[in-house]
């Protein structure tokens, strides 16, 4: 069998930007100034057209990448004939006058480990998603690059005619690079360097120390927890499903999404994640992006919003784009914004119900609760019994959806938790009224000849997403009946390795090839909450060997050959592993060590 195809890059970030650093040495990709923002390099959708950013030997080389422990700093280190060296790659963030230092600012240092290695930095930045490549002039220390929106400037102890020239030199010292966005380094570059390395990795070490990691398989919750706070867009709060577009969910298969948004059905996944993990500033952030949403004054959410809350996301190809590996089409926006989707009324209820619930937070902080509560109860109201897309975004079919319903029932469980909590009876009555609606839909979709649920009304097809019965308590674990649906849901749509399809019917795309990650995730926690727990333990074991060099996931499985694919690293996959790792840890009663 031929060796799986695994994503050969680790990523960089400070909640302002994330860049991905190829193995080959490469920045295949970096968009600034924000993460929904055409590339400065990227090599990983267009390698002649996507620019470059690499620092090679002469002639062959062999490489080894790896991540400073419990940080996002990476480092990749190149063996070539005459001699060793190691990148070190990141994006400073540390604390700074009472508020976190995260500039658009990119550091790479290069320092020789043996013998003499001679070695081309070449740098080509790009704008306008690859259309036009970018002009430089030499200054007397630095590389300007203009054309784009802003200035990027290439401070460097390097000779600048090396770069310019990409002239091959004996690296004998340590060297800097430093880029910037919009604005200029008045400062020495050796210390600056130096100084933002060392504050960025106590900052992520710290970051660690401050997290709950359970006692189950922690190196790999650490690095999922690390992965999925760069992920957030710290100056809105925002999560972004990935850093990456257009990654195919399959070869040939045309399903190449940009990911660069924030969905809100991942609302209760994401913020369960880092609940459990204890971060909570995180999570208030969150909830501010949630509500600053909730109080615009729309009729009805959309199911993806970009980072700031911007609405329209127009979805366009770029046809001058090659795309990773040829497939095609390159998207960017994404046209799920005008779905129907209507389980993020119930998700974005579950995912505020703590500020209510957890007395961590301070309940009287909360002074606008009538006001967006009502709101959102409204739109459940008015949604209930409507045809949707479901969490999947079909974009031609329409179904009163299981998932929808469940979330439907538990947003409004939320509501009355809320409701007790502020004391408002009439917002007791309306919940308590919707939770029997969804509970009427959601048993319309029970099979009671093969014993499971179903993932529409009057539908035969099975779904993965409906384990989700069981992990938001719909079914009582414990019952007869949520042992037979998640026994026929593995029947149909599990694998021999413990991978798991969404679903195994046509869609609008045909039949997917390809494994959800996060599915198999979910599997591991139906497992551990109906006391399979010794499989669940199996299960997961199977599930983590699907990663890359570097412990990062994708998005998609193929189940014949453990190829990743889809976009990369995907959050979800993440938060479903740091999900299944606690669940797991309870159940061990391993809250804290092995």
């Amino acid at each position: 069998m031929a060796e799986p195809h695994l994503y050969q890059t680790g990523i960089i970030g400070n909640c302002a930007f994330i860049a991905h650093v190829n193995k080959n040495t490469d920045i295949s990709w970096l968009c600034w100034p924000r993460f929904d923002s055409s590339f400065i390099f990227g090599s990983l959708l267009d390698k002649r057209k996507g620019g470059e950013f690499s620092i090679l030997p002469q002639g062959e080389f062999s490489s080894n990448q790896y991540y400073i422990e419990n940080t996002n700093v990476l480092r990749t280190e190149i063996t070539a004939a005459d001699g060793k060296y190691r990148i070190t790659d990141f994006a400073p963030r540390f604390r700074l006058y009472e508020r976190y230092f995260k500039p658009l600012m990119f550091i790479r240092k290069i320092e020789p480990i043996d013998g003499n290695p001679r070695i081309t930095i070449k740098c080509k930045p790009v704008c306008d998603y690859g259309k036009g490549e970018m002009r430089a002039t030499i200054g007397s220390n630095h590389i300007d690059y203009s054309g784009y929106e802003e200035n990027i400037r290439l401070s460097t102890n390097v000779s600048t005619n090396y770069i310019l020239d990409e002239k091959d030199f004996v690296l004998n010292e340590a060297k800097y690079l430093i880029m910037t966005y919009g604005h200029n380094l008045e400062a020495p570059v050796v210390s600056t360097a130096e100084n933002f390395l060392r504050e960025t990795i106590g900052y992520w070490r710290l970051w660690i120390k401050h997290s709950s990691i359970a006692g189950f398989y922690q190196p790999f919750v650490i690095r999922s927890a690390l992965v999925l706070k760069i992920h957030q867009y710290e100056d809105t709060g925002a999560f972004i499903a990935a850093s990456t577009t257009s990654l195919p969910e399959s070869p040939g298969s045309t399903r190449n999404w940009d990911y660069r948004y924030c969905w809100l059905r991942d609302s209760h996944y994401v913020l369960t994640s880092l609940n459990h993990i204890g971060h909570f500033e995180e999570m208030e952030k969150y909830f501010n992006y949630l509500s600053d949403i909730s109080h615009y004054g729309d009729t009805r959410y959309q199911p993806l919003y970009g980072i700031a809350g911007e609405r329209e996301i127009t979805e366009k190809t770029l046809d001058h784009l090659e795309g990773y590996m040829g497939e095609q089409p390159v998207r960017i926006g994404n046209q799920a914004y005008e779905h129907i989707q209507n389980d993020i009324y119930g998700q974005v209820l579950i995912s505020m119900l703590p500020l209510y619930t957890d007395h961590r937070f301070v309940f009287s902080e909360r002074k606008d609760s009538v006001k967006w509560i009502e709101s959102v109860l409204s739109k459940i109201e008015r949604t209930i019994d409507e045809k949707d897309a479901g969490i999947w975004e079909f974009r031609n079919m329409a179904n009163v959806h299981c998932y929808s319903n469940l979330f439907q029932w538990a947003g409004a469980q939320a509501a009355l938790k809320m409701a007790k909590t502020i004391g408002k009876q009439d917002f007791e009555n309306r919940a308590q009224i919707l939770i029997e609606k969804a509970s009427v839909h959601i048993e319309a979709c029970y099979d009671p000849e093969r014993k499971v649920y179903t993932n529409a009304v009057g539908s035969p097809h099975l779904d993965a997403s409906t384990l989700q019965l069981i992990m938001m308590n719909y079914l009582d674990p414990e019952s007869d009946r949520a042992k037979d649906h998640l026994i026929a849901l593995e029947k149909e749509l599990k694998t021999e390795d413990g991978l798991f399809y969404r679903y195994i019917h046509a869609d609008d795309f045909g039949k997917p090839k390809t494994t959800f990650l996060i599915c198999a995730f979910w599997y591991v926690e139906a497992l551990a909450c109906v006391g399979r727990i010794d499989e669940a333990i199996k299960e997961f074991e199977n599930i983590i060997k699907y990663c890359n060099h570097l412990l990062l996931f994708s998005e998609d499985v193929d189940a014949k050959t453990g190829s990743q694919w889809g976009n990369f690293p995907q959050a979800y996959s993440h938060v479903g592993l740091m999900n299944a790792a606690y669940r797991i840890a309870i159940k061990l009663d391993r809250p804290i060590f092995l």
